[in-house]
């Protein structure tokens, strides 16, 4: 059964228009009632027109009001979720421990909900065709660029991941069409990745974003669109720690779909790679 469309709502709220964020709104504070309303009478609930509903619809990246009724129902289906929840003063470890784990499996549960395949399938074809694949993103989000670098270098991809948006640059100002660039952003706007992406828009090679559900600057600069859900983890956001796994779930997703479509060659690169760190350590 189809879900996440309380998801895309409320990954989306924020920035939508006065019209169509008082549909959402009612949306999530009576989702058992738009299973069973047509876009008129939800529009008129709402206080709007069934004309905000279809533009809703397209603001939150589903085909239409059909689908976005059942994957609200399919969101309903499912047992309850406890949400995010932030640590207090003086919290113990023990309590810690269990909303670190709740709020980890959360948010991997609401990026994996807002998935859409045929961008990622796009993803995974690009990446496999790439002649070299430069990572870049800025703090919290170069770590991921790390880890993507070093997966698939262990699989004979030339990869790159600079922090510097300047080598970066350089990077890109000698990249071929046949090169990805992908740029890694939770929040979409950071001036570096969508400056870096634009330079590989202007030099004709094709780009990836990563970043948090809807529009961004650094997603309209992108030819391939990925995203994580947001997660609402203040005051500690600057931590970036469960938007981080979501980032690395999706990196995973990426590079474990390239795996199974070069199943036996990518078995053969990593057996090699693990020979060479075996023989580092002196062991044969």
């Amino acid at each position: 059964m189809s879900t996440g469309g309380l998801t895309m709502i409320k990954n989306t709220v924020a920035k939508l228009p006065d019209s169509e964020r008082k549909i959402a709104e009612y949306i999530l504070n009576n989702p058992h009632t738009v299973v069973n309303s047509t876009a008129g009478e939800l529009g008129r609930l709402a206080n709007a027109s069934s004309a905000a509903v279809i533009r809703l619809c397209k603001s939150i990246g589903v085909s239409g009001f059909q689908e976005l009724k059942v994957r609200v129902a399919g969101d309903l289906a499912r047992d309850t979720e406890q949400g995010y929840r932030d640590i207090e003063t003086n919290e113990t470890i023990q309590s810690i421990v269990k909303k670190t784990a709740s709020n980890s499996i959360q948010s991997l549960s609401d990026t994996a909900e807002l998935v859409n395949y045929k961008e990622a399938e796009r993803a995974v074809l690009a990446l496999i065709e790439a002649k070299n694949i430069h990572f870049f993103g800025i703090g919290a989000s170069h770590i991921i660029a790390i880890d993507a670098q070093q997966k698939f270098l262990r699989i004979n991809k030339n990869a790159t991941a600079f922090a510097d948006s300047h080598l970066a640059a350089t990077l890109i100002a000698n990249a071929s069409k046949d090169d990805v660039v992908v740029g890694i952003s939770f929040s979409g706007e950071t001036p570096e990745v969508s400056n870096v992406l634009s330079l590989a828009k202007n030099r004709g090679v094709k780009t990836i974003s990563l970043t948090k559900y809807g529009q961004s600057t650094v997603s309209s600069l992108a030819d391939i669109c990925l995203y994580t859900s947001y997660s609402q983890e203040a005051p500690f956001r600057s931590a970036a720690t469960s938007s981080r796994l979501a980032q690395l779930y999706v990196i995973d997703v990426l590079f474990l779909s390239i795996a199974a479509q070069q199943y036996d060659q990518t078995i053969e690169y990593i057996d090699k790679t693990r020979d060479a760190i075996q023989f580092l350590k002196g062991k044969k």
